[in-house]
C-alpha cells in the first residue's frame, strides 16, 4: 500500500508548542497579562494557519491522528446504534463498521471504514483499508437497510481498499464492483459523507448516495498524493506537488459537481473540536434525510442514476 505515515502535521506545531505554554500558566497566572498576551497570541497564530491551507496541508488534516472517525461520529451524531459483524461468508473485518442507528427519532442503517487510533488498534482495524468481507458486510447492511425501508448513511475515511495477496484471492475487485451497482440500484435514500481521506476504490465501494456530503478538511482522490507522485516522478517526496495538482478539496469536487455539500468544521478544524463538528454534520443530515424520505422510492434510483452520469469531466488548464 502507498507509504502513508500519521503524525501531527509540521505546521501546526506552532499552535501546538503556544499551547503547552498557556497550559503551564494554568493554575497560576490564569487571567494575568502574560497569560492574556499568549491567549492573543495564539488566536493570531490559528487564524494565520487556518485561513489559507494547502491542499497538502488538508490532505495532513484529513490524516491527523486526533480526527474523529466513524465511530466517534456515530456516538456524537445518533441517539441510539448497534453495531453489527461478519458478513456472512468468510468473516467479520473490522476495517468496516455498521449496523442500525436512531437520528432524530428515525431509524437509519450506517456503515463506514474505521482507523484505529494506537498502534494495537490500527493493526486490528487494518488502517482503514477493508478486505472483501468488508464490502460484503457493507452490502449485507445495505439491503437490510432495503428490506426495512431504512435509509442508509456511509462514512468515508480510508486511504485505499487492501490490495493484499489474500484480498485479491477473495475478490477484491468484485466486491467493490458488486457495491458499487447494488448501491446504485438501492430503493431508500443513501447519505454519503467523506470524513476524512476518500480514497480510490476503497471509497467508493461505499461511496455512492443520493447525497455526498463533504467535510471542509476532508480530501477525496483516485489515489494518494505518495502514489501519484511515485507514478508520475518515481518519487514519493513529491506528494505536495503531486496534492497540489489533484484537484482533493472539497470546494474542488463540489465545482465538479461530485460534492452535494461542504459541512464546514471549526475554526481550528475537526479533531480540535469534536461536538461542533458532530452538530454541524448532524443538523445537515437531519435536513437531507426529511428531504430525501419524500422521494418515491421507485424513483429515487433512477435519480441517483442520473446523478452520477451528469459529473462533470475536469478540464487541465
Amino acid at each position: 500500500m502507498d507509504n502513508v505515515k500519521t503524525k501531527l502535521p509540521e505546521f501546526e506545531k506552532p499552535l501546538t508548542e503556544i499551547d503547552k505554554r498557556i497550559k503551564e500558566l494554568t493554575g497560576k497566572d490564569k487571567g494575568g497579562a502574560k497569560y492574556r498576551k499568549l491567549i492573543k497570541k495564539r488566536k493570531e497564530i490559528a487564524e494565520k494557519i487556518f485561513s489559507n491551507l494547502t491542499s497538502w496541508q488538508k490532505v495532513q488534516l484529513a490524516r491527523h491522528p486526533d480526527r474523529p472517525h466513524t465511530l466517534d461520529f456515530v456516538k456524537g451524531i445518533f441517539d441510539s446504534y448497534e453495531e453489527f459483524h461478519g458478513d456472512r461468508h468468510f468473516g467479520d473485518d473490522k476495517a468496516i463498521v455498521g449496523g442500525p442507528a436512531k437520528l432524530g427519532g428515525n431509524t437509519v442503517f450506517f456503515v463506514g471504514n474505521q482507523k484505529g487510533r494506537e498502534t494495537k488498534d490500527n493493526i486490528k482495524r487494518n488502517f482503514g483499508m477493508a478486505h472483501p468481507e468488508g464490502y460484503r458486510k457493507a452490502l449485507r447492511m445495505m439491503k437490510l437497510a432495503e428490506k426495512f425501508s431504512f435509509p442508509v448513511i456511509t462514512f468515508i475515511d480510508t486511504p485505499g481498499a487492501y490490495p493484499g495477496v489474500k484480498a485479491e484471492e477473495r475478490g477484491q475487485a468484485e466486491a467493490i464492483a458488486t457495491n458499487l451497482k447494488e448501491m446504485m440500484m438501492l430503493k431508500v435514500p443513501i447519505i454519503v459523507v467523506i470524513i476524512g481521506e476518500g480514497g480510490s476504490g476503497g471509497a467508493l465501494g461505499i461511496g455512492v448516495g443520493d447525497r455526498i456530503l463533504m467535510l471542509q478538511n476532508a480530501v477525496y482522490f483516485v489515489c494518494t498524493p505518495e502514489a501519484c507522485s511515485s507514478i508520475l516522478w518515481k518519487d514519493a517526496s513529491m506528494a505536495e506537488t503531486a496534492a497540489d495538482n489533484m484537484k482533493l478539496e472539497a470546494e474542488d469536487l463540489k465545482k465538479l459537481g461530485m460534492v452535494d455539500e461542504i459541512i464546514k468544521e471549526p475554526a481550528e478544524a475537526a479533531h480540535r473540536d469534536y461536538s461542533q463538528t458532530f452538530e454541524n454534520l448532524k443538523k445537515r443530515l437531519v435536513h437531507h434525510l426529511g428531504v430525501l424520505k419524500r422521494t418515491n422510492p421507485e424513483n429515487i434510483f433512477q435519480q441517483r442514476y442520473k446523478k452520477f452520469r451528469e459529473i462533470k469531466f475536469y478540464k487541465y488548464e
